[in-house]
Order: structure tokens, then C-alpha cells, then sequence
């Protein structure tokens, strides 16, 4: 059994949690970081994960965020996984660890050659996403990561049409998605579903 997991990043509409609910992927994230125009408030993201179903499990995205305002937001269980994306460091997340010595932390890294791979294969981040970092819906070179020595989170420009090749190629510990499942702009109800189901139907691989 393959067992790759999926995220759906970004929801920030009181459907979002609808549609997540009635796909049931393994997470769901939300992003703190105002220049998105996915960005929530803390007050929105609680309504979101009181809404969305208990067993899936919630992301905050943060780029550069204060410790603080990530703390608060773990501590009342509106997030249960730290998504950072910006240029934190190991000395961020050890200090992060310390503070919140239960949270899950992920560190992603904006993949163009092997040296943003060596990095992201030392972080002591609990698991590590390579996305292509520019929020362009677009794949980064997929053939950089033939020799990746950790379990990963791969990210940019996936859709439900590349998921399988994703999976069979580089056997993910997860897949993370959002443009990919959006119409203008949009979370899409029949996208996510399909994303969902192509992951499903890989667990016989």
C-alpha cells in the first residue's frame, strides 16, 4: 500500500471546510500571511476549524511570522501542524520546539538545484515540503529530487491529472495542493474530490 497522504491548502471560505469535509483529505491548511490573497484572520481560521471535520488535521502556513502569533494559534487548537515558509531557520524552529514541544513542524524550501535539496535534507524540521515556491500552479523540476534521502511533502503545481505520476515516481510521504484545485481563484468542490479519489485509488501501489 502506497499510503500518501494529501493537503488542501488555502481554504478560507465557510464552503472550503465543506468541501474538505466531503472529500475527507488527511489535512487541511490555512495561511497567515497578509500579501496572499488566501490570508486569514486568526477569528476566521477558528470558525474554519470548528467547521471542519475533527479527524482531519490543520496547517497553518507562515512566512517570517512572530513566534508568538504562531504559539497562540497552536495553543488553542486552531492549527495542529506549523507550515513555514519563509526564511526561518533551525534556530527558529528549535526555539519554536521549545516553545510548543508537541506541534509538528514543517519547513518548505523553493526547489531550483541540488543545493536548495541539501537543504532541505539537513533542516531539522520535522518533515520537509519542496514546493516551486512561486505560487505559479507550476511544477519545479521534478527529476532534481530522484535522489532525496528523507521522506518529503511535495508541492507546485500539482492536480489531480499529475497526482498519480507524482506518486509513482517519488512515492511522497504527502501531497500539497491549492491552485490545483481551484477555479478562478476558488476552491473547487469537483476538484478537490478528484484529487482526493487520485490519491485513494493509488493505495493498491
Amino acid at each position: 500500500m502506497n499510503g500518501t497522504k494529501i493537503k488542501i491548502c488555502g481554504l478560507f471560505r465557510p464552503c472550503d471546510a465543506e468541501f474538505v469535509n466531503s472529500a475527507q483529505p488527511d489535512f487541511a491548511g490555512f495561511v497567515f500571511y497578509e500579501k496572499s490573497r488566501r490570508n486569514v484572520t486568526p477569528q476566521e481560521a477558528r470558525k474554519l476549524r470548528e467547521a471542519i471535520r475533527p479527524e482531519i488535521r490543520t496547517a497553518g502556513v507562515f512566512v517570517d511570522a512572530p513566534l508568538e502569533q504562531i504559539a497562540a494559534l497552536y495553543r488553542e487548537r486552531t492549527i495542529g501542524i506549523v507550515q513555514l515558509h519563509g526564511g526561518e531557520d533551525d534556530l527558529f524552529i528549535e526555539s519554536l520546539r521549545k516553545t510548543l514541544p508537541r506541534a509538528e513542524i514543517w519547513k518548505a524550501f523553493k526547489i531550483r538545484s541540488e543545493k536548495d535539496l541539501l537543504a532541505a535534507e539537513r533542516s531539522c524540521a520535522d518533515r520537509v515540503l519542496l514546493d516551486n515556491g512561486y505560487g505559479t500552479g507550476k511544477c519545479f523540476d521534478w527529476s532534481l529530487i530522484k535522489s532525496f534521502s528523507r521522506p518529503f511533502i511535495l508541492a507546485g503545481g500539482l492536480t489531480p491529472r499529475n497526482i498519480p505520476e507524482a506518486v509513482l515516481r517519488f512515492h511522497p510521504y504527502a501531497v500539497d495542493l491549492s491552485s490545483g484545485v481551484e477555479k478562478d481563484g476558488l476552491k473547487d468542490r469537483d476538484k478537490i474530490a478528484a484529487a482526493v479519489d487520485a490519491i485513494r485509488s493509488m493505495e493498491e501501489y
